[in-house]
């Protein structure tokens, strides 16, 4: 029973974690913070507050721990690979895949195309894959419709429309649809369409437990381009952000729908579009929020705001914060830039630096160890120091120009929204290397000409999952 003795020392390596939660030991009691990565047969995968891992039997964790795993990883250890992606930027909110041995490189042409699946609907939203079973959605007809795909082969195992997509009151001159990605958690879907129809869905029939909607019920307020936040569910709450001037985030009984708590003092105006992330600042779990004026965090028990820091967004504000122990680092497209902000002990905040290295629209940024990886609007591929905001490399090539980025196994799968290319290079600050190179195919015909393919990529279970449109597509990218 060497348990928290051996992942306490652990604490000695690697990177600081975003989201940890408090674990505790059945046999005597001892309590560590940890995120969980992954589960293969009896044995969980926990990275501890600077990055190390640790694996621990599931026996030897408390009641509450075994639920929480249980609920979380559903079906995980039956999956390809034994992990699921439970939400937007996977089931620790920070765009990296907990896969391991994949391709170093890739064949010419690409990895092995398992399947092409063409019922999605039309929309952006990215996907979630838990138990063996993809789930996104799309506008069909005049239906926001969520979707259930079975992904060893491709075929559909349920479609259920929860709200009409009529393309107005929201922006849908780049193309209609839902943005938001669905959220998997406790046999339960959690998705959000463009115009705030928020619904709950039994994730095995996809039949309708329950909705809102995020003006009607809470006074919300969309951006130009409609919600795309996507929902988070943390235990029994499932934390949502609808913007107004009643309260900009809101914590639902996620089994319910009813109002746990409202953020009163978090009037943001438009909601904007980034996805709210947890953190442990200063010994107080709280919900950090990027709005257009201001990054906000506040407490997970009530609410109640416990910083701010002054943001001049403009137009859209898009990609999800990175939390690093006290430091926030945020971005933003449109000419912005880019700033680390450090909360101090009394929770007044200060900009560690600020500049415009990083300018990301919406493709979102990666932290790999103290490097950060994304795609600056005008710098294409950029790889930026943490501590300092100075860029350590950039890649601006034909296929490298602007996009979206996922990590896994150590490497970028920088996919370029304009022609669907995506590359496969190292995640290092020594310098950008390809290590392989194809094209989605096929494409939609369907993509409003102004539209770009601007699903995020997702490499779970071994398998590689890209979406345009109406197409999702899955790749074998494990190493055989």
């Amino acid at each position: 029973m060497k348990l928290a003795t051996t992942l306490l020392l652990a604490l000695l390596f690697i990177t600081s974690n975003l989201s940890a939660r408090t674990w505790t030991q059945a046999a005597t009691g001892k309590e560590i913070e940890a995120e969980m990565i992954k589960v293969e047969g009896d044995t969980v995968h926990l990275r501890l507050a600077n990055g190390a891992i640790g694996k621990v039997k599931v026996s030897a964790l408390s009641q509450a721990d075994q639920d929480f795993i249980t609920q979380q990883s559903a079906g995980s250890a039956s999956s390809a690979g034994g992990a699921d992606w439970p939400q937007f930027r996977g089931p620790n909110l920070n765009g990296i895949s907990p896969d391991e041995d994949l391709l170093d490189e890739w064949p010419d042409g690409g990895p092995e195309k398992l399947w092409v699946y063409e019922g999605a609907g039309l929309g952006y939203s990215g996907m979630a894959i838990v138990g063996g079973m993809l789930y996104t959605q799309g506008t069909q007809g005049d239906e926001v419709t969520v979707v259930c795909v079975d992904i060893a082969s491709g075929k559909e195992v349920w479609k259920t429309g929860y709200a009409t997509d009529d393309q107005s009151g929201y922006s849908a001159g780049w193309g209609h649809g839902p943005r938001s990605t669905p959220t998997v958690s406790g046999g339960k879907v959690y998705a959000l369409g463009p115009k705030g129809t928020l619904v709950c869905l039994n994730a095995e029939d996809g039949k309708k437990e329950w909705s809102k909607n995020y003006v009607d019920d809470f006074g919300g307020k969309w951006g130009g381009w409609g919600y795309s936040a996507s929902p988070f569910v943390d235990g029994d709450l499932l934390i949502i952000s609808p913007g107004g001037s009643d309260a900009g985030i809101v914590a639902l009984k996620k089994d319910s729908g009813t109002v746990a708590w409202k953020a009163d003092d978090v009037q943001p105006g438009k909601a904007e579009y980034a996805s709210i992330v947890p953190a442990e600042i200063n010994g107080v779990k709280q919900y950090v929020r990027l709005f257009e004026k201001e990054l906000v965090g506040v407490a997970a028990e009530d609410g109640k705001k416990l910083w701010s820091s002054p943001w001049d967004g403009k137009t859209a504000v898009i990609p999800t914060p990175i939390v690093d122990g006290n430091e926030i680092y945020i971005t933003s497209g449109y000419g912005v830039g880019c700033k680390l902000v450090r909360v101090k002990e009394d929770f007044s905040t200060e900009d560690v630096w600020v500049n415009k290295t990083m300018k990301n629209h919406h493709g979102g940024v990666v932290k790999v160890g103290e490097k950060l990886y994304g795609f600056s609007d005008g710098g294409g591929l950029i790889c930026q120091d943490w501590d300092s905001g100075e860029m350590t490399w950039n890649e601006k090539g034909q296929y490298t120009s602007k996009g979206a980025v996922h990590v896994a196994d150590g490497k970028l799968y920088a996919l370029n929204e304009g022609d669907g290319v995506i590359t496969l290079a190292e995640a290092s600050p020594d310098g950008f290397e390809q290590l392989g190179q194809m094209t989605l195919d096929p494409q939609s015909e369907n993509r409003n000409p102004k539209g770009k393919i601007w699903t995020h990529p997702v490499v779970v279970g071994g398998r590689l999952y890209l979406r345009d449109q109406e197409i999702v597509i899955s790749y074998d990218v494990s190493a055989k």
